[in-house]
């Protein structure tokens, strides 16, 4: 295979978590009793341009189907930091009645809502008709297709430069990440900015995030990584934020190349090189870095796999919570099935009556907790497992425990 991005030839492993059906493919009642795609599900790394990714297997178009399941509103912290970015946008860059703020991959409108409300013109670009079908329904203007230079250079052509672009985890998502930034500088107007959002390699690696690996993910970033492929497709670097959102994430802040001093400050410089020598520092650009991780997860999998085997020996009832693609990645590395874990919750309507992919455990609502009062709830979203425990308060009336896996076992 070579790379994505400088097409050097791959041959550093980073982590092989055998196969899988895509995170987000769940099943029905009548895919139940049909046979599932499964694909290998390999990570290696570029040591030209330091970018890891996936083996590709798989068509974006069978990933992110018409019915995809993820809806970004699902998740109340999620929003709040939406309505919190879009505040701080509107200030930095100004943003009015007479600009034009363009979001790529706007799911079910959960940022473009509150650049709507500020009465600041938006448009969405949303591949997935579940999820731009919701986006319209708040009043949003949603181009449904993927994005890329022949898209761009369409929307461009009919006066749909924008002002400010945002790209919120979809960075990982795109096969062709050469494409997909080239777009971002066709479409910017001569001194716009773009910004993007994604979960840190860094932060992966130290912290044993295995399971943000799925087919979805078509790459896993760095500050170094993504720096170089911007400056390779028109865009240039002009500020980074860290963010502990996803487990650790960059905004990344970028222009077209010829605009960089009209953005560029001296606090701005400093962010990038101060993120640049923590990735340099840890070994981000040599093999050691990535070496080791592969056991570190396979001790994660193999204690979350003990952890259940002792629960059913004990008699003890474990039900999860958060049908997440992070933790189809975990249940299928690990050969969980319903024997072992018996239902997870979803407060999505769109996965609800549905089934998880590979390990078919069923998808519920929220009242067959209150109902089965299961003793061990897990949470599968880490990322918000302080949300979601403020929100399953009430199961401490029964003496439920929550459980993470990730990094690490943890019962509370």
């Amino acid at each position: 295979m070579k790379c994505r991005h400088c097409m050097a030839e791959l041959s550093l492993s980073l982590l092989d978590l055998g196969s899988a059906p895509p995170s987000n493919a769940y099943l029905t009642e009548a895919t139940l009793h049909a046979p599932e795609k499964w694909f290998p599900l390999r990570v290696l790394v570029c040591q030209k341009c330091w970018l890891a990714q996936t083996e590709d297997f798989s068509r974006a178009s069978e990933l992110f189907s018409a019915d995809y399941a993820y809806f970004s509103a699902t998740s109340s912290s999620w929003l709040a930091h939406a309505e919190r970015s879009v505040n701080a946008m509107a200030e930095r860059f100004a943003l009015n009645a007479e600009s034009f703020v363009v979001e790529v991959a706007a799911n079910d409108g959960y940022l473009l809502q509150y650049v709507k409300a500020r009465k600041i013109p938006c448009m969405g670009i949303e591949p997935t008709a579940s999820t731009a079908a919701a986006a319209r329904e708040k009043g949003i203007d949603i181009v449904e297709s993927f994005f890329g230079v022949g898209l761009a250079d369409e929307l461009s052509a009919r006066g749909k430069k924008a002002d400010v672009m945002v790209a919120n985890n979809v960075l990982a998502h795109v096969p062709d990440i050469n494409d997909f930034t080239a777009g971002f500088s066709r479409m910017l107007k001569p001194l716009g900015a773009a910004a993007f959002e994604f979960p840190h390699l860094l932060n992966l690696v130290a912290s044993g995030q295995f399971d943000t690996v799925y087919h979805e993910h078509y790459s896993y970033l760095s500050l170094l990584t993504i720096k170089g492929i911007f400056e390779d497709n028109g865009l240039t670097v002009f500020d980074v934020e860290e963010l502990p959102t996803h487990g650790g994430s960059l905004r990344v802040f970028a222009c077209k190349t010829d605009a960089r001093q009209h953005h560029v400050k001296q606090d701005s410089l400093a962010r990038i090189d101060r993120v640049l020598k923590k990735e340099i520092d840890a070994g981000i650009n040599t093999a050691a870095f990535y070496q080791g991780f592969q056991a570190k997860a396979e001790s994660i999998k193999n204690e979350f796999a003990d952890f259940l085997l002792a629960a059913k020996k004990q008699d003890k009832k474990v039900a999860a919570y958060g049908a997440a693609a992070k933790g189809n990645t975990l249940l299928n590395f690990a050969g969980i099935r319903p024997d072992l874990l018996a239902f997870v919750v979803d407060r999505s309507l769109s996965k609800q009556g549905k089934f998880l992919p590979g390990s078919r455990i069923p998808i519920v609502s929220e009242q067959r907790l209150r109902v089965e009062r299961p003793d061990y709830i897990v949470i599968f979203p880490w990322n918000i497992k302080n949300e979601i425990m403020t929100q399953l308060s009430y199961a401490a009336a029964w003496g439920a425990r929550f459980v993470t896996a990730v990094p690490r076992l943890e019962i509370a």
